[in-house]
């Protein structure tokens, strides 16, 4: 479990194809000592689980699923990323509830500077809509960031000088590809929707 408040931008140190997946190491300048192997840590809104340490360096193995249904695939040496460890009692929780279990990859349709922020318009598959409401939660590149508007199959989100600092996606231009989590009450109340329906409709 996660909050979506990012708490380092780390960069892809190498990654190695394996028989059934990727081998991913990444090394963050900020210190990352209540993480070792075992522990789970969001990596780009994807949930991995720490496999080896060396000092600031983490190895991850990522699975064939995993570089499918998220941007994983596509790093490269030197790419940035954002990192969260694990949510723990006593934390804060300043974002949302977030799992680390990624819905869809989303295509930045468009990018604009207004002031000191940054818009973002981002297309997903219209079925993921349902649960993406105005001013309703939702993690991009496991930000959680405020949803400022909705569309048939796309969402705008308004992005604050300190994220835009602090996190990966002050980079993003458009044309390029994210992680999209929706939030996880949303997610369960629309297959509770759906599955009254189908419901209603078998009487």
């Amino acid at each position: 479990m996660f909050t979506g408040i990012i708490r380092a931008v780390a960069t892809i140190e190498d990654t190695k194809k394996q028989k059934n997946g990727l081998e991913m190491r990444v090394r963050s300048e900020k210190s990352l000592g209540r993480i070792g192997p075992g522990s789970s840590v969001a990596v780009s809104g994807v949930c991995l689980t720490v496999v080896g340490k060396n000092k600031r360096v983490l190895r991850f193995d990522v699975v064939a699923e995993t570089l499918r249904r998220t941007t994983l695939g596509s790093l490269q040496k030197d790419d940035r990323i954002n990192v969260e460890p694990s949510l723990r009692m006593g934390d804060e929780i300043g974002g949302h509830f977030v799992l680390g279990h990624v819905d869809s990859q989303g295509l930045v349709v468009s990018s604009q500077l207004l002031g000191s922020e940054k818009w973002l318009s981002i297309e997903v598959p219209k079925k993921l809509m349902r649960s993406i409401a105005e001013k309703g939660s939702v993690a991009v590149d496991g930000v959680s960031l405020t949803v400022a508007a909705v569309k048939e199959n796309t969402f705008t989100i308004a992005l604050i000088p300190f994220t835009l600092k602090h996190t990966t996606l002050g980079s993003l231009k458009k044309g390029g590809r994210v992680n999209i989590e929706v939030d996880v009450v949303a997610r369960y109340l629309e297959r509770l929707s759906s599955r009254t329906c189908l419901s209603r409709s078998e009487r």
